[in-house]
Parts: C-alpha cells; structure tokens; sequence
C-alpha cells in the first residue's frame, strides 16, 4: 500500500507499478473508486519502460557472453591447437578470428593478424593483434610461431592473391582459404568452412554482380529448358535458373549418368521444383519435336556441343552434325512453338576459325541469327573463352598430370587463352540471355588472357611442390589450334550494354533463305569423306583458315563504338 503515497509525491518505483491493478482493487472494493489517485506522470512511465528494457537486455547479453566464455574455456585451450596466422584483418578476417575462438573444437587457435593496411598496425581485432604486412613473414627478427595461415581477402584482387600465395609457399607455411564472395553472400557456406586455394583464385577476375531482378522478370513462372544438362555448362545454368523460381525446369542430355547425376542433385537442392528429365539426341528431330510439344518450353538455353578441338579435327561429320543441324532442329522447333527466348552458347572459337569446332559454332551463330530476323522468339547468341574446370578443360589435364609426377604437356610457350569460371560464365549467360530483345551476339568480358606455361607453373606451385619439381615439356600446336584466341571478328561493331562485363557485337547480316541453301548443301556431305566437307566449308566460310593457326599476335580488339 506504499503505492499510494508513491503517487501523490511522485516517487512511485518500478515495483509498486507492478502492484498498481492490486490495489485499483482494493480501492473498489472499500467503495471508493478514486480513479484520478492512479494516474501516474508520463515521466514515471517513460523510465520504469526505459529501465525495464535496460535489465532485460543486460541480462541475456551478460548470459550470452557467460556462455560463450564458458564454451570457449570448455575443457582449456587445447594443447593440440594449430597456431594460425589470418591475412586480412576486415570484416571476413574478424569474422573468422571470432568463429575460431569460440569454437576450440575446429583446432585452430588465431595467434596474429596480417594486413597491408598501416591503420591497422599495431591494434587489435577480437583481442589477436594486427602486427603488419605479410612480408614480415620473411623477416629473420619474426619471432611469432605459425603453423598455418588462412587467407581471407576474397575480395583482394587475383594479383595479390598470388603474391600472398608464393610468399607462403616461399616460408614453407601451410596455407589454406576462406570461401568465395559469392558464397558467402548467398549464404551456403560459414566462413570457417576452409578450403584449399584454386587456380580460379588467381585469375585476374572482379566480382560479378548481376541484375538478379531482371534476370527473375524473365526467368520466374516460365517453362525452361536447358540442352547439355549434364555439362559442366548446363549443369551450372540449372543450379542458377532455379534460383529464379521457374515454373519448371527440364534437363535435356543425351548422356543418362550425367543427368541422372544433376537431377539427384538439384532435387536434394531443390525438393519442391518441378524437374522434367529427358534424354535425347538433339539432332533427333522427331524426339525434339515430341519434347517441345509436349512441355512447350518458353525459355531454352542451348549449351548441348561437341567442343573439343582436336577431336573434331578428326570427326568433321559429327561436329557439323551435332553443332549445326542440332541447333538448327532446336531453333526451328523454338520459333514453331512461340518460345519467348532461345540462347545460343557459343565460343570465342568462331573468331577467324581455324579449327571444325569453331567453324562448326559459326555457322550455328549464323542460323541463329538469321532466324532472329524472322521470328517472333527472341534469338541470341552468347559467346565466350575457355571455362576452367569444364569437361575437356586444360586444368583438370595439368592436376592429372602433377598427380603422376609429371611431365605437364604444354603445346607451345606463346599460347594464351581467356579462363572464366564455370559459375561466373553460367551467371553471365543469364544476365545476357535478359537482355536480349533478339538478333544480338553478346560476348562476355573475359579480362585478360592467360598464358598457358604460366598457368601449367601456378597450378604446380598450388599443388604444394616447387615449380621445377614438374618438368614442362612443349610439344606443338595440335591441328585447328591457335597461338592467340580472338573475341570479335575485325568487321564486327561492338557496343556496351547495360552490364559492365557484357558487349554486344553486330555482325554482317546473313539471309535466312542463303543460310539454309548453305546448310543443305552440307547435309548432302555429312555422312561422306571428310575432305570435302572440308572444301564445302571452305566455300561457305571462306575466313575459315582449315587447320592453319595464324603466326602472330590478334590484331587489336575493335573499340565501342557509341550506340
């Protein structure tokens, strides 16, 4: 009842409050409801609800951090514990420092940060001190013991990277890597989650960051069908379609392991999205024609082809076949249904081809353009480099070959080539695909090309041996291989879309009525002798150089013109 004087001084406490309706009882009760003695200073109420909160929140944070204490101090430190460097003191390094702290049980205990930013020096970051640039791992005056060193700088740039990579392997630490910004912004992965540095890594690459709303706007609600499925191109584009909520997703693949493969995976990924399995021969035309009149796919990514260079050298009929008439049966199909879009994946191969698999491509990038011109469905074509890790890859080849204590066989010294990764080529093919309003060939930023030799001699030293420990033996260029690959043709105009990593190049219009005469006359020759399906080529393409890789350098680049 001490409430009742409270509120006539005004000194009424957070516990009286409390026994406020009691005693608006017991006034009723004795028949004398005095209603105006309960009304409180607004000043009262707004500090009883301030300190109120104020303990509630001071309570479960002083209990979060107990826990946490408790947690890390769980059984001491132990005593098998690895002592770890981290290079990269920002957010990714302190985030990491701070996982590894309170969980003693992944056996790393984070001793030192490196960072090459000077405001950094000399501070500390979740109590393990910031003691410099990465160099300082060479200094003899070094006194701190590491036994491993993580690099977190996934947003450094590849260049770094790799110096970082070759002073660790130079001070014989042990070394290991965060997860790719990609990941860890979609959220799949913890920081923690440790992983071996990859050549990806050191290429020469920036983020890639797409417009992910106009990629839905065509992608959600809509029939998708991806040719290749079971590539390692087609593979990616399902993981990445299903991310923008189709209606449903078909996987058409002529190899059954491989598709049996990617769908298990996206159905674990992916349990509640309509997949629709189907193998067949995209040169079928009589089993592509009952797919599409049966699921009616509005959007078709074609990636399904035969890439390898050498190999088609050998085999002209088959690449004509399933590049060409392939495509052809596809694109036909897709303008006689009304898709709303079909992509052709193409190559930087096409590019004053020298090789059957790039003048293979050509002539499908040119069907499919000159269709673009008679069609409601929006045609394009998607052209790139070389994909690391893709089926047919040179890096996989390289690994297989350190595994077996080498020699690695490098065709030639000079031989360049421009490397995307498979998600960040898969990714683009989507952004490209969006912008396309039909009849543009676009061709993805590909960075700076890479040598071969200085690809094979990275992939040594990643391998944790010293880069003479491989012999690198140079056996020449192999037929329909170039030294230099090309991104446009000279005569093609290129203009910059609404994506920085995305050009758009115009090429000499063909007519649809003169392409089909050209191909007809090939499918007169397919199922003959080579050479002259090779003059029938020649004919048709005369830039094609029939096996004779050019001497020197790639003239310049074309500039953008202004749109």
């Amino acid at each position: 009842f001490q409430a009742e004087d409270g509120i006539r001084d005004g000194t009424v406490t957070g516990v009286q409050t409390c026994a406020l309706p009691i005693y608006a009882l017991y006034m009723v009760a004795r028949g004398n409801p005095d209603y105006r003695a309960l009304v409180l200073p607004r000043g009262v109420i707004l500090i009883d609800f301030l300190v109120s909160n104020l303990g509630v929140v001071a309570v479960r944070l002083a209990l979060r951090v107990l826990r946490e204490h408790l947690r890390a101090a769980e059984g001491g430190e132990p005593s098998h514990a690895r002592r770890v460097g981290i290079i990269g003191a920002g957010d990714v390094g302190g985030e990491l420092a701070k996982e590894l702290l309170s969980r003693r049980g992944l056996g790393l205990q984070p001793v030192a940060f490196f960072d090459d930013d000077p405001k950094k020096w000399r501070s500390q970051l979740h109590g393990v001190p910031v003691v410099g640039r990465p160099e300082q791992l060479r200094d003899p005056e070094f006194k701190i013991r590491l036994d491993e060193v993580i690099i977190a700088m996934p947003g450094a740039p590849a260049r770094r990277i790799g110096e970082v990579v070759r002073l660790l392997q130079e001070v014989r630490l042990k070394f290991q890597t965060v997860p790719s910004v990609e990941q860890l912004a979609l959220g799949k992965v913890r920081v923690s989650q440790l992983r071996p540095v990859e050549i990806q890594d050191l290429l020469p690459r920036e983020p890639i960051a797409l417009d992910d709303a106009h990629i839905e706007a065509q992608l959600r609600g809509r029939v998708v069908m991806v040719t290749g499925a079971g590539g390692s191109i087609g593979s990616e584009i399902c993981r990445q379609v299903l991310r923008f909520h189709p209606a449903a997703l078909i996987l058409l693949g002529r190899g059954e392991n491989r598709i049996f493969a990617i769908n298990n995976e996206l159905r674990r990924l992916y349990p509640d999205a309509d997949l629709r399995v189907c193998i067949g021969d995209v040169t079928d035309e009589q089993r592509m024609r009952n797919i599409f009149l049966e699921h009616r796919p509005e959007v078709i990514f074609h990636a399904a082809a035969h890439k390898h260079v050498p190999l088609m050298e050998y085999n002209v009929g088959e690449a004509i076949k399933n590049n060409v008439f392939g495509t052809r049966c596809l694109a036909d199909l897709a303008n006689e249904i009304g898709a709303e879009s079909f992509v052709l994946i193409s190559t930087d191969k096409v590019v004053n081809p020298t090789s059957v698999m790039g003048v293979s491509k050509h002539l499908a990038e040119r069907y499919v353009h000159a269709l673009s011109q008679e069609s409601s469905t929006r045609f394009t074509v998607v052209r790139f480099g070389n994909v690391l890790g893709s089926n047919g890859s040179v890096v996989p080849l390289f690994q297989e070959q350190i595994r077996q204590g080498g020699p690695i066989t490098v065709t030639d010294p000079r031989m360049t080539r421009f490397f995307m990764t498979i998600p960040e080529a898969s990714q683009l093919v989507l952004q490209a695909g969006a912008m396309g309003r039909g009849g543009e060939i676009f061709v993805l930023e590909m960075g700076e090309p890479v040598r071969i030799v200085d690809l094979a001699r990275d992939l040594i030293r990643l391998s944790g041996l010293p880069e003479h420990a491989i012999e690198i033996v140079f056996t020449g260029i192999r037929p329909g291989e170039k030294l230099y690959e090309e991104l446009y043709f000279i005569d093609e105009q290129t203009l910059p879309t609404s994506h920085p990593k995305v050009r758009a190049a115009y090429h000499r219009p063909f007519s649809l009525p003169e392409v089909r005469r050209s191909l007809d006359e090939l499918a007169k020759l397919v199922n003959g002798p080579d050479e002259p399906l090779r003059r029938a080529l020649h004919e048709i393409v005369p830039e094609w150089l029939n096996g004779q890789a050019p001497a020197t350098e790639p003239k310049e680049q074309p500039a953008a013109r202004p749109s």
